[in-house]
């Protein structure tokens, strides 16, 4: 575990008591297990530990009532939790239940400065008529209720394979200004590469919805269980239904240069217990092995 990450996750702290639990225990998990980079930031993820009940039942754990991804790892438990990029820095609640005790654990969430961004995009995709802003709000309903999707399944991994290969073209949390108005802070990773570039699932999951959305363009959503759900965005074609299983390396669909863009990418999003975070910490080689 890198310095900076230990310095991230030092804040964490036992609710009532306020003793600091160590970087090394909330890291702490069984040899080989593949968890996503540490980052008690807006926009991170933050590794905790539970110890096993007496009783051997698996505790329920909720962050801003979302249930929270549970892994078991070795004899206790391991909540990999999302925190969302407008989460205001300070301190925060994470509700566990276990064997008929609740408890508030805290966390305390540093801040974190991201870079601004300035797009020159076409005025009706800022200033928006009537009709696309009724679209646009029916469509962040239906974006919504697929990001939150929690199934019992836990992922076959948690280390992330690129979608595609190329550069990226902007970065997570970018503060974006269109046409100098601001707007909201960008929710996942773009890579640039060519129309028609083949898109391939990172892991193993399950399609919840496709679409193709007004901002977003051609888009897919997959469920890769406990609350881990990825999106790919402005797609030039989709080549799966919702439903369909899909497997780690599968073609998905392909870039493109559909919905709100400057030029042809695909926009990664990763949502986890609902709060889309920095893709990133998922990647293989940047997920750390528990230990």
């Amino acid at each position: 575990m890198s310095a900076g990450t230990r310095r991230r996750i030092v804040g964490l702290l036992l609710a009532g008591g306020g003793l600091l639990l160590s970087a090394a225990r909330v890291a702490r998990a069984a040899p080989g297990t593949a968890l996503p980079r540490a980052s008690a930031v807006p926009g991170g993820v933050v590794v905790l530990e539970l110890p096993a009940s007496a009783s051997g039942a698996p505790p329920q754990v909720r962050f801003e009532g979302d249930r929270v991804m549970l892994l078991r790892i070795g004899t206790g438990w391991r909540a990999i939790v999302g925190i969302p990029l407008a989460q205001e820095p300070g301190e925060i609640a994470v509700e566990i239940e276990q064997d008929g005790r609740r408890e508030a654990r805290r966390l305390r969430i540093e801040g974190k400065q991201y870079a601004a961004q300035y797009l020159k995009v076409p005025p009706r995709q800022v200033d928006l008529a009537p009709a696309d802003l009724a679209r646009v709000e029916s469509e962040q309903a239906r974006i919504r209720a697929a990001l939150a999707t929690f199934t019992e399944a836990p992922p076959a991994t948690l280390a992330l394979r690129p979608p595609v290969g190329g550069p990226r073209s902007s970065s997570f949390g970018l503060r974006r200004f269109f046409n100098q108005q601001p707007r909201n802070p960008h929710s996942g990773m773009d890579i640039a590469a060519p129309v028609g570039t083949p898109v391939h699932a990172p892991a193993d999951g399950r399609v919840v919805d496709t679409g193709d959305y007004f901002f977003n363009g051609r888009s897919i959503f997959i469920d890769h269980g406990q609350g881990l759900v990825t999106m790919y965005c402005h797609l030039s074609e989709v080549a799966v239904r919702a439903g369909d299983a899909v497997r780690t390396g599968q073609r998905i669909g392909a870039v493109g240069a559909t919905g709100r863009v400057t030029g042809p990418h695909l926009h990664w999003g990763v949502a986890l217990n609902r709060a889309l975070v920095d893709p990133a910490l998922f990647l293989a080689g940047s997920a750390a092995a528990a230990r």
